[in-house]
């Protein structure tokens, strides 16, 4: 055919663009999508809902990391001391503060000697004190002369051993599974009562006065023989020269 009438194509036109108008930008092809929508505000995209997330967004709303606690070792030592009766083992004190403990040998080597630092009396009872040794220690054993034994727990560091005679020997082991510690200079004793003590005291000073007495007497004596000798001698130059 002929050209189309100008009015016919006109009204073709004015339906064309209205149906147009009613589809959506997302079913136009072709057409860059990111440019024909919306802008929007930018959500957060951190997943709160793991509680260990490092960034920890779920209290934090700028997203700022929190401090990682870090448990390092501190130069210090522990507040332990050996000697002392019924206290927090040294290793628990390191766990919790990041102390320092001295070095301490394992359940499976026989342990160290233990220290008796001194015997003690109260009343007719003999009190034993001593320090532990850096060792793994289940119990000790300590013995007066030969035959009585006493047992003590490892936190201890004093007890009882009843009547000690003047010069009876006291000593101690500790013990673990492994066995007993051996016997050292430090780790026996011999008791003196300390009324010996006073009576050993002015025996000595009875004696060093009795010595100076007697060092005296013989130094008169012979200042005097040797005075006599002179007094001799001046009688017998004397009646020399009178003959």
């Amino acid at each position: 055919g002929g050209d189309m009438p100008p009015p016919i194509l006109m009204l073709l036109l004015a339906l064309l663009n209205g149906s147009l108008a009613f589809v959506s930008p997302y079913e136009v092809s072709g057409t860059n999508h990111t440019a024909t929508l919306p802008l929007r505000p930018r959500q957060n995209t951190y997943d709160t809902s793991e509680p260990d997330d490092y960034y920890g967004l779920g209290s934090d709303p700028l997203g700022s990391p929190p401090p990682i606690p870090s448990r390092r070792p501190s130069s210090q030592p522990c507040d332990y001391d050996s000697c002392r009766e019924h206290q927090t083992p040294c290793s628990q004190l390191a766990a919790s503060s990041g102390c320092l403990c001295p070095g301490v040998t394992g359940p499976n080597v026989v342990p160290e000697a233990p220290f008796i630092k001194r015997l003690t009396t109260e009343g007719s009872t003999v009190v034993i004190q001593w320090c532990a040794p850096n060792s793994v220690v289940t119990h000790y054993n300590v013995t007066v002369g030969k035959l009585k034994t006493f047992v003590f727990g490892e936190g201890q560091r004093s007890g009882a051993v009843g009547e000690v005679s003047q010069g009876e020997e006291v000593c101690m082991v500790a013990v673990n599974n492994k066995g007993f510690s051996d016997r050292h200079v430090n780790s026996c004793k011999i008791y003196n009562p300390p009324g010996n003590n006073s009576l050993a005291l002015k025996a000595g000073l009875i004696g060093g006065t009795l010595g100076l007495l007697l060092l005296l007497s013989l130094a008169f004596l012979l200042w005097r023989h040797r005075a006599q000798r002179k007094a001799d001698a001046r009688i017998t130059h004397t009646t020399e020269e009178t003959l």
